[in-house]
């Protein structure tokens, strides 16, 4: 509801990942160079890593939106903990394969048969695995298996795979030397610097169009930067949080100290700690390690918190019905006027 307030066609820091937004950090342009470049040869595996939240979800949606090969079909699953034949069923599923039956051998023949088609009408087929650090070893040695079906020399079907850093070490065990050898490229994405962070917030602002040219003070994106960690996905919860709160207060500049307030009432989140939150939810480890007096004053800064979150809650659901309020009185002067013309 704070969209209008800043002047914002669409909200900027949306969990989903949406390639409109997408911001080329240095690491994050070279991934993508990597999946074009892959993209353009046609064979191989293309592999991208990184840490929960960096973006390598938005990049695969970026390349996707911005295929212009219309003889490239491409499929982008999300994998959970699968065997090779459950993956095959998936795979055939998202092309659209037809096979008889659950066999294995019935599913690799559709999708085989399906990859020759798309051949013979002068198309390819491009999966994007998502996730793939949920995949056994020798799930993802079956999607080697997969490239083996070719025309001409080349391969019906191009995979790229997205996971996090535990993908890295699926990859380099022993038995999986002959996937490697298929690798092509690949890139580790970093969290953002803190000229980066700067440079994210700004973009999406001004891509959703916010009125206010220059709403967070550096000093303020400083600490956006030091208390996420520089990872996208913390930083659109922290700065979606940051506008709600700029808008309650009715406020045209975010400094230090909004973003200080705001850091403190959403510490479990941007830490992924329970710092005291837990060690009251201990029992143990209160009993060991505080006195009655330390857990009374945890208990009353937990109440003080809680308060503090209902009287937010409370104020903003007092600004919307004051902004329907206004609405309402509009559409009522307007309807007079109406009338009366």
């Amino acid at each position: 509801m704070y969209q209008s307030y800043f002047g914002l066609k669409e909200k900027p820091f949306q969990l989903s990942p949406d390639p409109k937004f997408f911001f080329a950090s240095n690491h994050h342009k070279r991934a993508l160079s990597y999946l074009q470049y892959g993209l353009d040869q046609g064979e191989g595996f293309i592999v991208i890593t990184g840490p929960i939240g960096t973006g390598k979800t938005t990049i695969a949606k970026s390349l996707l939106q911005n295929i212009e090969d219309d003889n490239i079909v491409a499929i982008q699953i999300v994998t959970s903990n699968l065997t090779p034949e459950a993956l095959l069923k998936l795979i055939a599923s998202e092309l659209g394969a037809f096979f008889s039956s659950d066999n294995k051998a019935d599913i690799l023949k559709g999708i085989e048969d399906f990859l020759s088609t798309l051949h013979s009408q002068g198309k390819r087929a491009l999966l994007i695995v998502d996730e793939a650090q949920n995949l056994p070893a020798e799930t993802i040695e079956e999607l080697r298996m997969l490239s083996n079906f070719q025309k001409e020399a080349k391969p019906l079907l191009q995979s790229f795979l997205l996971g996090q850093e535990e993908l890295k070490d699926i990859i380099q065990k022993p038995n999986m030397e002959q996937f490697r050898q298929r690798i092509i490229a690949s890139a580790h994405l970093k969290p953002l610097s803190e000229d980066d962070v700067k440079q994210y917030v700004n973009h999406r602002l001004a891509h959703a169009g916010c009125k206010f040219e220059q709403l967070f003070t550096d000093d303020a994106l400083r600490i956006v930067h030091e208390k996420t960690g520089g990872v996208p996905r913390k930083i659109n919860i922290f700065v979606d949080r940051l506008l709600l709160f700029t808008f309650l207060e009715e406020l045209t500049t975010i400094d230090t100290e909004q973003v200080e307030t705001v850091a403190q009432e959403m510490d479990v989140e941007l830490t992924g700690s329970i710092n005291q939150h837990q060690t009251i939810d201990d029992n143990n480890a209160v009993a060991h390690h505080a006195s009655s007096a330390q857990i009374l004053q945890e208990l009353e800064s937990l109440l003080d918190d809680t308060i503090a979150e209902k009287t937010q809650t409370l104020r903003y659901v007092d600004k919307l019905l004051k902004q329907k309020n206004r609405e309402l009185a509009e559409a009522n002067i307007n309807l007079a006027k109406n009338a009366d013309g």
